[in-house]
């Protein structure tokens, strides 16, 4: 894997680490490693969430991790936790309370929430961007996990994790690194649902950095993680689920718009109708249908993907401009500047010249 270079940041050495062997012969992705060496000594953030669209984009699959409307904070200071309809897990009144009793609860804070749905069997979901300051308050909670707690399994969901933040990184590492003999003793096997492409082989590569002492396995799947945890295939749809909903209550949105853009931020190039459809399990009319009901269209949330999925190599690689326009599936440059100012305002040049300077 190579030693870690003088001056190296956390997330720096991961990317050069782990990412360069696969993706340097394929160019785009290549180019991500100039730019995070250009941001040597500063936080390399790979991606933006709140300014990826203008705030007067009507964004209904926008990653917002504010509160939902209606919900008070919570005893943390951050979302509100929700309730689920007939829940396996049920909301703590806090820290202490959890902490205290976590058996079939769970806690939610900024950006992340853990949850115990038995005795044998706990995790927690991150997403967005978590820095420094979330990743602290999620490793006050994961002391759940230590003694006294009994043997367990352990899920961690990064799929919806946008960027990995140094800082928020080494916060984790520091907590992990004196306690994995203590984990040792209470985790038996550990599944890490990772996000697609260059965030997940951040993610991917943290048991590099902290060498546990129990099995773990990185997967792409939830429901195939669980099933490596020995689950039952009944239970493990039921529970995903129930967090998937939970989770997108608190991201801000709808439980639909969260699978879809999940679909198509993998198939961007040869998106349709009728394949999204089929892999969501349900047929077109009835997307088309669900989605007028959001207030919105499969072409709408389709150009708003390809326009994030735009930004993002906008800012953290030096592709061409036409490059990235085959890469979000765009017949033409042409095609791609005039979608991209009609959906931020600016063209693509003059974005990426405006936020490359934002500190």
């Amino acid at each position: 894997m190579g030693r870690r270079r003088p001056g190296e940041g956390t997330l720096l050495y991961l990317v050069r680490s782990t990412l360069t062997p696969w993706f340097w012969p394929y160019g785009l992705l290549g180019k991500v490693w100039k730019v995070a060496a250009r941001k040597k000594g500063q936080r390399a953030e790979l991606v933006l969430d709140s300014v990826l669209l203008p705030p007067g984009h009507r964004g209904t699959g926008s990653s917002n991790t504010a509160n939902p409307p209606g919900l008070p904070p919570s005893h943390l200071g951050h979302p509100a936790r929700p309730e689920l309809c007939c829940p396996a897990v049920r909301s703590a009144e806090g820290l202490d309370d959890y902490l205290r009793d976590p058996i079939g609860r769970y806690l939610t804070g900024e950006n992340f929430l853990h949850w115990y749905a038995s005795s044998e069997l706990c995790g927690f979901t991150v997403w967005g961007r978590p820095g420094e300051s979330q990743i602290q308050r999620l490793t006050q909670v994961l002391d759940v996990e230590l003694a006294p707690a009994a043997p367990h399994l352990s899920l961690v969901d990064a799929s919806r994790v946008e960027a990995p933040d140094a800082n928020g990184l080494s916060v984790l590492v520091k907590y992990m690194a004196p306690r994995i003999s203590g984990f040792s003793q209470t985790v038996k096997r550990q599944a890490l649902v990772r996000p697609e492409g260059l965030a997940g082989a951040v993610v991917g590569g943290f048991y590099s950095l902290v060498s546990s002492g129990y099995p773990t396995r990185a997967f792409a799947d939830p429901l195939e993680a669980l099933s490596w945890l020995g689950r039952p295939q009944d239970e493990s749809r039921a529970l995903m689920n129930e967090l998937n909903d939970l989770v997108m209550q608190l991201m801000g949105q709808s439980p639909l718009l969260g699978e879809l853009h999940r679909v198509l931020r993998n198939r961007l190039v040869d998106a349709t109708l009728a394949d999204v459809a089929r892999e969501l399990g349900m047929s077109e009319r009835t997307l088309q249908r669900r989605l007028r009901e959001s207030g919105t269209s499969f072409q709408s949330e389709l150009n708003t993907v390809q326009v994030r999925t735009a930004q993002a190599l906008l800012l953290e690689s030096d592709a061409k401009l036409t490059a990235v326009a085959v890469e979000v599936g765009c017949a033409s440059l042409q095609h791609f500047s005039s979608l991209f100012r009609k959906m931020t305002g600016e063209s693509p040049s003059a974005w990426r010249a405006r936020h490359r300077k934002t500190p």
